[in-house]
């Protein structure tokens, strides 16, 4: 997929909700950078994303409509630069792939929760045979 370039008027009165609206939309698969005008109350979303799911994810927040989705405009930049911040993006996220395995493997997991049904051949039968 291609970068685009998605861009939501949404009402955001004070920094309560702008920071809420961030919080959730980068949480989104695929957003690369957010940015918001709140005099224009506009939001700039800049990424491999579904504009679809963004809406929708914020107007649990807030009244949100699509301005308009295009391509993002890309910066030609010297090769040789980006390759070595893929490289350096490519050695970081191992680190941190690494760092999730390590959590997730040394959590407290809750032993399962055991419990003893008792059958009895006749529920109305005599307590004292």
């Amino acid at each position: 997929m291609s970068m685009n370039k998605v861009v939501l008027k949404v009402e955001l009165y004070d920094e309560k909700i702008k920071k809420k609206a961030m919080k959730a939309i980068s949480c989104l698969r695929g957003v690369e950078s957010v940015s918001v005008d709140m005099e224009e109350q506009k939001l700039t979303l800049i990424g491999n994303i579904d504009p679809v799911n963004a809406v929708g994810k914020m107007r649990k927040l807030c009244y949100t409509e699509i301005l308009s989705v295009g391509p993002a405009k890309e910066e030609k930049k010297e090769p040789e630069k980006e390759q070595i911040k893929k490289n350096d993006q490519n050695e970081n996220s191992g680190d941190i792939v690494k760092l999730c395995e390590a959590y997730y493997r040394n959590q407290m997991r809750q032993p399962p929760y055991y419990y003893c049904t008792c059958v009895e051949e006749n529920p109305n039968g005599c307590v004292i045979c």
